[in-house]
């Protein structure tokens, strides 16, 4: 099933530009040789002069080999966001998942998903299938 969202969602400010689509790709999550995410209903955030981030829906994240921590941040664009560490065998990856739990109303559409910092985890493929 594909992302339900059918047109790109801009926000931000001009100088902060923040545009929403539905990822054109299978998405999958991989640590310690554990697949942590896999969807076809991802979300492309696109913020400013960034790499385009993936936001995978909380039901298609492994949420088992997730814990919560007490780090926060917060984005004036965004809102707050929450984290969590992986665990998967030997391995912790520590702050590797952040979500908006709670997103400001201009980005309400990624409530419910789940980012990855590709560099704390083994891979975020972008699959054909």
């Amino acid at each position: 099933m594909q992302s339900p969202l059918q047109a790109p969602i801009r926000a931000g400010t001009p100088d902060h530009p923040i545009t929403i689509t539905a990822a054109p790709h299978r998405i999958r999550v991989t640590f310690a040789g554990r697949v942590v995410a896999d969807t076809k209903r991802a979300l492309s955030l696109a913020e400013a002069s960034y790499a385009p981030v993936m936001y995978i829906p909380r039901e298609d994240v492994d949420i088992a080999a997730l814990e919560r921590t007490d780090h926060k941040t917060r984005c004036p664009y965004k809102g707050e966001a929450s984290y969590y560490s992986i665990h998967a065998g030997d391995r912790t990856a520590q702050n590797a998942v952040w979500s908006y739990e709670q997103p400001l109303e201009r980005v309400a559409a990624i409530a419910g998903h789940m980012a990855f910092y590709p560099d704390r985890v083994d891979s975020v493929e972008q699959l054909s299938d």
